[in-house]
């Protein structure tokens, strides 16, 4: 009989919850490498680069990978000759009270950014708490936790279908994955469940996504089965979408792609897919009553050295203090800018909040005339930085306030991540402003472009109240122009049309 002490698994799932904030697993850096070097799209390249670079950055200052540090998901083996001692309350509350230690770590504080009503106040838990947790007793004498920490930007492009058993899972894949846009951060990895019943489709590809990333081997090596050749096969056919890094356009959409299944009954086939973003976020620890565990740190050698210079002639320096809608109507979709000077920040809450006092005739407590906003949640400071990591959020989700937005304050400019709607793109070439995106995945480097940051109202949303940022060199590009070119249009057919050509000559 294993004894197992409730301070042994809150320690661990707490030291787990640090070390996943900003280690990525190795397999994930050296598959996104080779994507690096293969990759001849400026924009997607430039993309991945910030990623990688990024990645090491936090490995060595232990700050988090992203600005969203995710909803944590905890899959349990429980060995049936396990017993618990010194619980004050249920397994769920140990777990919770690990995942609570470990967001709230005064070295590495993480953004907590879990709402404790789904529908209606929304009120944030502070402390990132509950967990989504899922348990399953097995033979044995020590309890095996899988952790992952998955961000909302690539759980919202989950997607899910019953499909006749008759119905070809290629051709539903192909047809989805375009539909998921950006917002999950490609390239990624996308893990498929195939079979059982729904919530069990949905539950299989979750967790296929915590299996190590083998698809350099399988191209190397061959696939060794039929699960091998399905993988292949949808890995080749989703890459020459080109849909390309941040959606962008290039050559590496996925780095891999994941399948498990179930046995279904026999008038079904249900079949989920959830992606992991450029934020891959897992670690799996086995207790068997010796003490705590705690993950082994990787060697920094396992990064490449990748250096990010502003001193580049195809970066544009733009004075945001002195902007005005001329010089942005100048611009053009695919244009890479140096921002230098102020922005205001505001994502969802902050937008349904003007909204609700335009409607009311009040007076919103900031100017954006001629000012840029740029979509972010970042996390609080530590130690003697202005601003924890700050990147993007999908900026769709302010589809809806934009138009009102935009006519009542006169922005000139938004920053955030992945596509806009066609009405969106309708209403930028109509007022002559653009929309830029960061990279996603790239959130402590961006932070370290900001030089003071300071909270102008709303301070009670926490995470998404408005900001004044100062920022030097920050790097963006340019997504929607001023003539209503978007680069996640543009750039995946650009890119599709050359992958179908270079595949004809190679065969």
């Amino acid at each position: 009989m294993t004894i197992i002490k409730e301070f042994d698994i809150i320690e661990s799932i707490a030291s787990a919850i640090q070390y996943i904030s900003y280690y990525h697993p190795i397999d994930y850096i050296q598959h996104l490498t080779r994507a690096y070097k293969m990759e001849k799209g400026i924009a997607a390249k430039d993309a991945i680069a910030q990623i990688l670079i990024n990645s090491r950055m936090c490995a060595k200052e232990k700050r988090p990978i992203c600005q969203d540090t995710g909803i944590v998901n905890v899959f349990l083996k429980i060995g049936m000759n396990v017993r618990f001692k010194g619980f004050n309350g249920s397994i769920h509350d140990v777990i919770n009270e690990g995942v609570r230690r470990g967001y709230t770590n005064p070295n590495n504080i993480l953004r907590a950014s879990i709402v404790s009503d789904p529908h209606f106040i929304r009120k944030n838990t502070q402390d990132n708490t509950p967990a989504v947790i899922n348990m399953e007793l097995v033979p044995g004498n020590f309890l095996d936790i899988k952790i992952a920490s998955k961000g909302g930007g690539s759980e919202n492009k989950t997607k899910f279908a019953m499909l006749n058993p008759s119905d070809s899972l290629v051709d539903w894949i192909m047809k989805t994955v375009p539909t998921m846009g950006a917002g999950w951060c490609p390239p990624g990895i996308l893990g498929i469940g195939i079979g059982g019943t729904p919530e069990k489709a949905m539950l299989m590809a979750k967790k296929v996504l915590m299996q190590d990333i083998n698809m350099n081997s399988i191209i190397k090596n061959g696939p060794k089965n039929k699960i091998e050749e399905l993988r292949l096969e949808l890995f080749n056919k989703i890459n020459s979408l080109g849909i390309g890094a941040q959606g962008m356009g290039g050559l590496s959409t996925v780095l891999d792609v994941k399948i498990m299944m179930y046995p279904t009954h026999a008038a079904s086939k249900p079949v989920a897919i959830i992606p992991n973003c450029a934020a891959t976020r897992h670690g799996h620890i086995i207790l068997n009553g010796s003490g705590p565990v705690f993950m082994k740190p990787p060697s920094l050698s396992n990064w490449p050295k990748i250096k990010f210079t502003t001193n580049n002639k195809k970066f544009h320096y733009v004075n945001l203090n002195t902007l005005t809608k001329k010089e942005v109507s100048s611009w053009r979709s695919g244009e890479i800018l140096l921002l230098n000077g102020k922005i205001l920040t505001g994502r969802d809450a902050a937008h349904n909040r003007i909204q609700y006092m335009l409607s009311k005739g009040e007076k919103i407590p900031v100017n954006f005339n001629n000012r840029v906003i740029y979509y972010v949640g970042p996390i609080n400071p530590v130690r003697n930085e202005v601003i924890g990591p700050a990147g993007p959020t999908t900026a769709s989700r302010m589809d809806h306030f934009t138009n009102l937005i935009l006519e009542k304050i006169g922005l000139i400019a938004m920053i955030g991540k992945a596509e806009r709607s066609d009405k969106i793109i309708k209403l930028i070439k109509k007022q002559k402003i653009a929309y830029l995106v960061a990279v996603g995945g790239a959130a402590y480097l961006i932070s370290k472009a900001i030089k003071s940051a300071k909270i102008i109202c709303f301070e009670d949303l926490g995470m998404e109240a408005i900001y004044e940022f100062n920022v030097e060199n920050m790097p963006v590009t340019v997504a929607i122009d001023s003539l209503g070119k978007s680069i996640h249009i543009d750039g995946p057919k650009k890119w599709k049309k050359y992958i179908s050509i270079e595949n004809s000559n190679l065969t």
